[in-house]
């Protein structure tokens, strides 16, 4: 390492990494809800001497973009992550634990950080924030523009039904308004968990609603016949219920069919029942004469979503079940393209700091949605690299000495890359 860039790392405090990542874990920000901590960001890059602006689609939900200007002349990067967490207090039919304060906060025990907003994915915010921070306050100098981008609505909400925008809206009013907006560089690192590993392609997804339907009029119980068969049953719950396992079958054999071996990873498109619908609880006496799932079915790059649509057409018309199938949601995956030279700094950094180049992405990391995706099909290079592992897997905590690693691996990659000339 050269005097600069170990100056640069000399800088990254510990305890002040820490305690930003604390500072920021502790709001609660369920997607919808990141005002506060948005301006939290805001304040601190101000405090910082950070030139920064908000890019919002609604002005309780503002993006925070800053920048670390550039000399001239070299390659500008991003760093991105998410304001948002996954589960609101009143989420209950999410979780038993909607209230736990490990989905709400964050601590510290040891040598660790614990917290949903910690893992998920303000600890890896506030690592690049405290890189860029250093690589100021060391007077070092970079050719190309460094910006710190703090988004809104990463975490998938989807309007759907009764629940609309702009409530709602989720990945229309994040990185996606914020590039469209002006925060445009020529490569995007986004930070979230992959234990340090490279991914450069992602699962995007289409979202079903698929709804049985029962007797037209509701038969009041005491003229319930039994026993039929499921799918003569008068209540669309019923007919859902044989439904159901059909299209776990079928989801099995389509991940197993559509698994996608790219360049930068693999993806394996999972399918989830991700809710149901069907009668009115206050309403009990009568057979249900509709029942709705909806259903989430990841995709590769080289999917088509009509092609999805056709095959559950299929599997519910086997199943005998009167049903209808609807695509409310469609958000298509991409891979990264002429990315190999943020692949290549990051790479040195690792070498650097770890002895080692990164290992191979663990496949849930290249088969999950992150802001990868629309960097990518905007058409700026982009790819995912970052400490921890997704909080979708079920941990809630990341090691102190990996939050400092990361900022010492975003540092390097910032002064390797954007003093590269841009010609």
């Amino acid at each position: 390492m050269t005097k600069d860039t170990q100056a640069v790392l000399d800088r990254i405090d510990v305890e002040e990494l820490v305690q930003l990542a604390l500072d920021l874990g502790n709001f609660d920000s369920p997607t919808g809800e990141e005002g506060p901590v948005a301006e939290f960001v805001y304040d601190w890059h101000q405090r910082q001497g950070f030139p920064v602006k908000k890019i919002a689609m609604f002005p309780t939900r503002p993006n925070v973009v800053a920048t670390l200007p550039g000399t001239g002349g070299g390659k500008s990067l991003v760093f991105n992550s998410h304001l948002d967490t996954s589960i609101g207090k009143d989420d209950i039919w999410t979780t038993r634990r909607a209230a736990d304060p490990m989905l709400h906060s964050a601590w510290r025990d040891g040598d660790m950080l614990h917290g949903n907003g910690i893992c998920n994915n303000k600890g890896p915010m506030a690592t690049w924030l405290i890189a860029a921070k250093a690589i100021r306050d060391s007077g070092a100098k970079l050719k190309g523009d460094l910006l710190l981008m703090s988004v809104v609505g990463e975490i998938g909400v989807e309007p759907v039904d009764e629940f609309t925008a702009p409530q709602y809206v989720a990945k229309e009013a994040g990185t996606r308004w914020a590039i469209q907006h002006g925060a445009v560089a020529d490569y995007a690192l986004v930070a979230e968990g992959t234990d340090f590993a490279i991914v450069g392609v992602e699962a995007r997804k289409a979202f079903f609603k698929i709804t049985a339907f029962g007797n037209d009029i509701p038969m009041y119980t005491p003229y319930v016949e039994r026993p039929l068969p499921a799918e003569k049953s008068p209540n669309a719950i019923v007919r859902m219920s044989k439904l159901i396992p059909i299209i776990e079958e079928w989801a099995y054999e389509y991940e197993r069919r559509h698994r996608y071996e790219g360049s930068w990873g693999t993806v394996v498109p999972k399918v989830n029942i991700g809710a149901i619908r069907g009668g009115m609880p206050f309403r009990m006496a009568k057979t249900s004469g509709i029942c709705t799932i909806y259903v989430d079915v990841r995709t590769t790059p080289i999917q088509n979503p009509v092609d999805i649509r056709e095959e559950l057409h299929e599997v519910v018309a086997k199943s005998g079940v009167p049903c209808e199938v609807e695509l409310y949601v469609y958000r298509r995956a991409y891979e990264a393209t002429n990315a190999e030279p943020l692949a290549e700094a990051i790479t040195s950094a690792h070498r650097q700091l770890l002895g080692r180049s990164p290992k191979p992405a663990f496949i849930p990391f290249s088969s999950m949605w992150r802001d990868t995706n629309i960097f990518n099909e905007i058409g700026i290079p982009s790819v995912n690299c970052g400490p921890g592992i997704s909080v979708g897997g079920g941990h809630f905590a990341v090691p102190i000495a990996d939050m400092v690693t990361a900022a010492k691996l975003y540092a390097l990659t910032a002064l390797t890359l954007c003093n590269r000339e841009r010609a």
